[in-house]
């Protein structure tokens, strides 16, 4: 059964981004009433080992910057 990511919380990838293995992945998206196959466990551990992030974007992530259509008036990067 596809799952339907309107159902997935942001706590609930907080934790898939934790998990170390496919395995463990796989137990989380159990425990949490979700089916996924092997495969695509593999498949979502190789995309988070291929994020890698540049400095402008780390630290937009970490509240640092701005957002696209930063107003300048309002943006201390512009």
């Amino acid at each position: 059964m596809p799952v339907n990511k309107k159902e997935i919380t942001k706590e609930m990838i907080r934790k898939a981004m934790q998990c170390k293995d496919a395995d463990e992945l796989m137990a989380l998206a159990k425990a949490n009433g979700f089916d996924i196959t092997k495969d695509e466990a593999e498949a979502y551990m190789a995309e988070l080992a291929d994020v890698e992030l540049d400095d402008k974007q780390l630290k937009n992530v970490a509240g640092g910057g701005c957002y696209p259509d930063c107003p300048k008036d309002y943006c201390f990067e512009n």
